[in-house]
């Protein structure tokens, strides 16, 4: 199953999704992430995903990548907008079979000491987690009948 998971600037969000599904989805997914106005992968969402063993570093290959990265790419199964802006701004993808949103607030808004920031991180890692493990759920049961 392909799945892309979007947001405005690929730099939070998207990437914990994108390192939590292929962590816990297996070879069942090829999952993919990118944003309607890319950035940088913030260090803090590296630094929250770090914690739980999974690397989203450019140094592991990941980069944050603009939805035109997939203008060419094959069909895609699943759509998932994290954010209220990509879902405002997501172009429909018409080979893709199915289009959500799973609605996240933006850690790297979150003010504060770098340990006040980081724990807003990792509620917004841990929320985006909670969901992909419901998801893994929902795709077994359907799979199953």
């Amino acid at each position: 199953m392909r799945v892309l998971f979007l947001c405005t600037h690929n730099s939070s969000r998207s990437q914990m999704a994108e390192g939590l599904l292929r962590a816990r989805g297996g070879t069942r997914y090829q999952v993919f992430s990118a944003g309607t106005h890319p950035r940088a992968v913030h260090p803090l969402a590296i630094k929250a995903m770090a914690e739980l063993g999974i690397d989203i570093s450019e140094e592991a290959g990941h980069r944050a990548k603009g939805i035109d990265d997939f203008a060419d790419a094959p069909p895609m199964d699943l759509v998932v907008t994290v954010c209220d802006e990509a879902a405002e701004e997501c172009p429909y993808f018409p080979r893709a079979r199915r289009q959500e949103h799973w609605g996240f607030p933006d850690p790297s808004a979150a003010t504060g000491s770098e340990e006040e920031r980081l724990a807003i991180f990792r509620r917004v890692r841990d929320a985006i987690a909670a969901r992909i493990e419901a998801f893994l759920q929902q795709d077994q049961e359907r799979a199953a009948t």
